[in-house]
């Protein structure tokens, strides 16, 4: 496919940027591509751009370039995986699993993108729906999780937990991840789950701080809807999408969650694999 509209999304700090968008557009441009900016982008160039919205940019574009963390790569995606337009994810943040082309990886990994030297790791996502009454009231994706977590009281929520149709218990803890296998990397392995490869077809179910030591995480088929409910009278209870999108939950509201049909298409480093990735983010073998 050829790449002839580029969108770039950009994280929130223009110390980052300015030292790498000029040069960008610069290179992109004289190399016939069309380059459009979100606001962040666009803020740190000394000569005034249009500006697009994130949902524009993909829109309008045959691939996104995101600058960033994987904060910044989460956002877009979500904009990018229902249109089917893939991401090149530089890592401009700290820890970065999702965006894992280095800073200095930018130029050859766009040069490879280009001439078509490049690999897609295609990514499953969360659909979320919330119900209450029995109608959905509101649909999200995510790429990483959805969580349910207690706000600012201490005491834990009650929980109950349906899979295929089927009960499978009821958890008293401070809140339950469902995980996409890309998530498992994120707050479902702080919270003790396991590490799960992306092309392994699963999601995770992990309980936050159970008040029963007995309760694990546990991995089920993606193809399983998960149903999730809160029966007691629980009050500042939250459902949170990727850590950016979230909805205060009443008592007897249900989360339904299932495989989104999109996926998100993300370039990858040409030679680089998932476990390479891993040893380099979590410093596996060094003392």
């Amino acid at each position: 496919m050829a790449f002839n509209t580029i969108g770039i999304i950009s994280r929130p700090r223009r110390e980052d940027l300015v030292g790498v968008v000029p040069a960008l557009l610069d290179w992109l441009e004289k190399r016939g591509i069309k380059t459009l900016c979100d606001a962040e982008t666009a803020s740190c160039l000394s000569t005034p751009r249009p500006v697009r919205t994130r949902r524009q940019l993909a829109e309008e574009s045959q691939l996104l370039l995101v600058l960033g963390g994987d904060g910044t790569l989460l956002a877009a995606a979500r904009e990018a995986a229902p249109l089917g337009v893939p991401i090149l994810p530089i890592n401009l943040g700290s820890l970065g699993f999702l965006t894992s082309f280095t800073r200095e990886e930018l130029y050859p990994a766009l040069a490879d993108t280009l001439a078509e030297r490049h690999s897609i790791s295609e990514r499953v996502l969360l659909h979320a729906e919330l119900l209450r009454n029995g109608a959905a009231v509101e649909t999200h994706l995510a790429l990483n999780d959805a969580v349910i977590n207690k706000g600012v009281l201490a005491r834990m929520i009650d929980l109950e937990l349906s899979i295929d149709g089927d009960f499978v218990c009821r958890y008293r803890a401070d809140g339950l991840i469902v995980a996409t296998p890309t998530g498992s990397t994120a707050y479902s392995l702080s919270a003790g789950g396991p590490i799960v490869h992306p092309g392994v077809g699963a999601f995770l179910i992990t309980p936050i701080c159970p008040h029963m030591l007995s309760d694990r995480p546990l991995v089920v088929q993606d193809s399983s809807p998960i149903q999730i409910s809160f029966p007691g009278n629980s009050d500042s209870v939250f459902l949170t999408l990727d850590g950016q999108t979230g909805i205060k939950l009443q008592p007897g509201d249900v989360i339904r969650l299932t495989k989104a049909a999109p996926r998100l298409k993300l370039i990858q480093p040409p030679g680089k694999t998932y476990f390479e990735i891993l040893r380099s983010k979590l410093k596996w073998g060094e003392t």
